[in-house]
Parts: C-alpha cells; structure tokens; sequence
C-alpha cells in the first residue's frame, strides 16, 4: 500500500529522483547532440567547400587545354551571386587564391558551395550540389532525437525502480517514527548499520532516540511507583491519626486535606500499575445503563442519566465503574452543570457544558500532571489519564471532542456481549 501510495504521489522522492535523471539526460543529450552537430556541420562545409575548389580548379585545367568552358564554370560574372563577389571585390580571391560560398537559400532545399578566383583580370566560380550532404546531417539529427528519446524511457523507469530501495528504507523509519510518537517506545527500524550511508544514519539515530525516551519513561513510571509506595505507608498514619483528632474546623479541613492526599497517592499507584501492563481485566456480562447509573449514585453528584435502547456489554464492571466515576467527576470538576449522561446502545457520552477541552488534549490526548487550559480550573490532571488506561485495559476506546454549542463532550464506546 505504501509503494502504491509512492507511485501516486508526484511530489514523492521516487519522482524527484526520476525527474532529475530525467533532466539530466535531457542535459546530456543536447550537449551531445549539438557538439555533433555543430563538428558534423563544420566538417561537411570544409569537406564542400575543398569539393568546390577541386572541381573549379579542375574545371580551369580542362578549359586551358580544350579552350572551351565545361558544365558548371560559371565565366560571366552576372551568373555569379552577389555574395561570391563581394568577397573577391574584398580582397580575397587574387589569381591564385579561392573563395567559397555556402548557399543554403537555394529552393526547394537544394543547397550549394560555390568556389569562386579570379581568372584574367575576371570572376570564375563553379557550384557544387550539397543536397546529399544536407540529408545525411539531417538524417543524422533525427537518429540523434530518435535515440535519446528512447534512452530516456528507458533510464527514467530504471531510475524510478532504482529509488525504491532507498524509499523503502525512509518509509520504514517514518513507520517507526510514528509508532514512537504513537507511544510505542518499543518501534525499531532493525536497520543497525546496513548500508553505511545518510538513510543508515538517520535509522540508528531514531533507534537510539527510541532507547533514551523508553529508557527515561520506564525511569519515571519507577519513579512514581516508588513515591507512592513510599508515601503510602506514612499516609496511612496521617489517616489513623487524623480520625482520632477531636471534632472542630481545624480537624475537618485536616482531615478534607488528607483525604486528598490518600487519593493522590492511590490515582499515583493505579497509574503505575497501568504502565506497567499489571492490570488484567475480569469481563462478564453487564447491562450497561443500570452500571451507568449506579456509578453516578456513587460519585454523589447532581447528574442527569439519559438512556437510548441501552445494551449489554462484556466488561469489567469495576474498572468501567472507575472510568465513568472519573469522566463525571471531572466533569463536574472542570466544566460547568448541567452534566448530562447519555447511554445510547454500548456508548456512554458525558457531556458538560463549561469551556471544553484545550487544542492540546484534544490533539494529544490526557497528560497526567496537566490539566489543559487554566479557565478549566486546576487539579493534577490524573482522573482523565486514568480513566484512558483502564479504557485500554477492557478493551474499549475513549474520545474527547468539544460541543458546537460549547462544552466537553466524552465519548466512551464499549465492545457488545
């Protein structure tokens, strides 16, 4: 599909390839042709022009001795052209010097050499048909175009066939760079150091920038994982003893905080534990909308539940309680009410209607740590980040688009039982 879409594209590197051997040969081919020419050109009007001298001269000698003028020898200087004559008024042409003179005007594509002296004190010339002479140039020329022509169709193909190996090579390393940028840290080109040339270059260079971006991720996820281990133990003090403080405001905003921290600490862990590929999903038959609905009653917020011929779904109904939990919360926590939820067939849609999600979280997805636009208020960016992981792990897909008419809207599409 990939060599299809090559061949398609004019703009491709096989094509740029194909057109510069192209105007190279061209190049090549007129440089080449106008060298004979011009040489072949040359050495015909010498060749003519001794032709002419040798036959007035000849012509002179069988009239000094027969004393009658043979065919040809032109005696009145009338019969001879104008040009001829010029040149022998100028000095050219004394007594023993001779003059020639191409004629390629003559009609009908008969031209001639004239050799013309000066015979007694009077112009003598004679002509030489040159009509052969211009047939064979002519000839010549046409067997040049001919076969320049029928070597560019055939060096062009060959040179667009020949480019094939080094396209192949490009488009396996954009397929990797896709993958990597997809989020496939594992993509490689498998190129190693074959060829030894600019494409070989560029192949190790993104394998290598593969290895460091895997390297680093695989070096942040221990880091998280680590954190919140460590800071789980401790937590579970502050939890204990914050229970235990006696009952005012100072003890609720206390205890408010450490409820926040706990579940930081815990999205940290269930995030750690999706990076690593830990989670495995434990499916069984749900009727999604009573799922639906029973997730909204736990998150304790005003929603709104629409249901459109509601279907069953084979899921994990814990985790796809997690993921709606999330999508609601977030919703209430970022946008604005009302938050609608809408269960159309084994598709769940939640809808806010505040100022929708930023061009970055669309175009890229959910980054934990981010939260998007400031006027979608702050938060650690987590819920949305986890609620995609878990997504994976059921086997699900989630979008994330804005309204028309302004807000969020997240889309949730579930496999059918």
């Amino acid at each position: 599909m990939d060599v299809l879409r090559d061949l398609g594209n004019w703009r491709s590197l096989r094509w740029k390839i194909a057109l510069l051997v192209a105007v190279c040969c061209c190049a090549v081919a007129l440089a080449v042709g106008r060298l004979v020419h011009t040489s072949t050109l040359e050495r015909s009007m010498n060749d003519g022009g001794a032709k002419a001298i040798g036959a007035l001269s000849q012509a002179l000698d069988d009239y000094e001795r027969d004393g009658r003028p043979p065919l040809g020898l032109q005696l009145s200087p009338g019969a001879v052209p104008d040009e001829l004559l010029q040149r022998l008024r100028d000095g050219r042409g004394a007594d023993d010097e001779y003059v020639t003179w191409y004629d390629g005007d003559s009609p009908g594509d008969h031209p001639s050499m004239w050799a013309a002296r000066t015979y007694h004190g009077e112009p003598v010339a004679m002509e030489v048909d040159m009509t052969s002479d211009l047939l064979t140039r002519r000839a010549l020329d046409r067997h040049m175009w001919k076969y320049s022509l029928i070597a560019l169709a055939v060096v062009v193909p060959f040179a667009a066939l020949a480019a094939e190996l080094p396209n192949r090579r490009l488009r396996r390393v954009a397929r990797t760079a896709r993958r990597i940028a997809a989020g496939d840290l594992t993509a490689r080109t498998a190129a190693g150091a074959r060829g030894g040339d600019e494409i070989a270059d560029i192949s190790t260079t993104v394998d290598s920038m593969a290895d460091s971006l895997h390297q680093r991720l695989l070096a942040e996820q221990r880091f998280t994982a680590d954190v919140a281990h460590e800071l789980r133990t401790p937590l579970m003090g502050l939890v204990t003893a914050s229970g235990l403080l006696p009952e005012g405001e100072a003890t609720e905003l206390v205890q408010d905080r450490v409820t926040v921290l706990r579940t930081l600490v815990e999205d940290l862990l269930e995030i750690s534990r999706l990076d690593a590929g830990a989670e495995r999903a434990e499916t069984r038959r749900v009727p999604l909308a009573e799922a639906v609905a029973e997730s909204l009653g736990r998150t304790g917020l005003e929603t709104p539940l629409r249901t459109e011929d509601p279907a069953s779904v084979e899921t994990d109904p814990r985790r796809l309680d997690r993921i709606v939990t999330n999508l609601v919360v977030n919703a209430h926590r970022h946008g604005r009410r009302p938050v609608v939820v809408t269960v159309a067939g084994t598709t769940v849609t939640v809808r806010d209607h505040g100022p929708g999600f930023p061009e970055d979280l669309l175009a890229d997805g959910p980054q934990r740590f981010r939260t998007g636009a400031p006027e979608r208020g702050r938060g650690h960016g987590l819920g949305l980040t986890i609620a995609l992981g878990q997504v994976r792990v059921i086997g699900a897909t989630l979008s994330f688009t804005n309204a028309p008419d302004g807000g969020a809207v997240a889309t949730l599409r579930l496999p059918v039982a």
